[in-house]
């Protein structure tokens, strides 16, 4: 693993805020997760964490920490599934990136869905800029061209028109971006495999075809639930159901 690999990240911001609002034992399990982490104790530090975890607290840098944890602990499964976790927390944390980078890395299946190379080329933004960016480039550019409409009004002259029309396009596609990504989080479920290795199957039942194997740290869609099992997607070929218990929603 490179150097580059980051420790825990302490700050006084985040045991002030643990003190704050956690309740009980919680501040003393931030805090001797952070020692187990430091002396090498990640199977300790996992179950700090969890602690703190389970009691229902959201926070991206908890969330971080235990992927840490579950990383140097040889658990890929769950470490992309809290890296994961803490990206929506913090979309622009460089570090995060770049140790969630480093996870997938390490998982066999690679993916066989790809993205249209003519969208991605199209709708390049989308992969360079974060949600919140797109947000606010989208309100900005409504702002902006209100203000050229306005300014047309006041000093009627068509060299607005030009402008105002440019910016018009240009919202509209980040506006129709940033709607799309609102729509997607909030309606399509994606999850990591969390078993080493598991068997995904035509059916419910136990003996049930085995379609495809996939294992610790991959990537799915989630398409349906029944009973204690969903269906899950890998790719569009790769479609099947799993127990519940294989795989962590992210």
């Amino acid at each position: 693993m490179k150097k580059r690999f980051v420790t825990l990240i302490v700050t006084g911001v985040l045991v002030l805020s643990c003190a704050v609002t956690f309740a009980g034992d919680l501040p003393q399990a931030f805090i001797d997760g952070i020692r187990a982490y430091d002396a090498k104790n990640y199977s300790e530090a996992i179950e700090d964490f969890s602690q703190i975890v389970d009691s229902g607290v959201q926070n991206g840098k908890l969330f971080y920490n235990l992927a840490n944890a579950y990383l140097k602990n040889g658990d890929t499964g769950h470490a992309v599934l809290w890296f994961e976790r803490a990206l929506r927390f913090m979309p622009d944390e460089p570090d995060l990136k770049f140790n969630l980078d480093y996870a997938r890395s390490l998982v066999r299946d690679q993916a066989e869905e790809k993205e249209n190379p003519l969208l991605r080329v199209a709708f390049f933004w989308k992969n360079l800029l974060s949600r919140t960016a797109i947000q606010w480039i989208a309100v900005v550019l409504n702002l902006v061209f209100w203000v050229l409409m306005i300014l047309q009004l006041l000093v009627r002259k068509r060299s607005f028109k030009f402008p105002a029309a440019v910016v018009l396009i240009v919202a509209v596609i980040f506006t129709l971006t940033a709607l799309y990504q609102f729509y997607e989080s909030a309606n399509v479920r994606h999850a990591v495999i969390l078993a080493d290795e598991v068997s995904v199957r035509s059916g419910l039942s136990a003996d049930s075809t085995e379609l495809f194997v996939l294992h610790s740290g991959t990537r799915v869609r989630i398409d349906k639930q029944m009973e204690q099992h969903y269906l899950i997607r890998f790719s569009e070929e790769k479609i099947g159901w799993v127990n519940i218990s294989d795989i962590g929603v992210i």
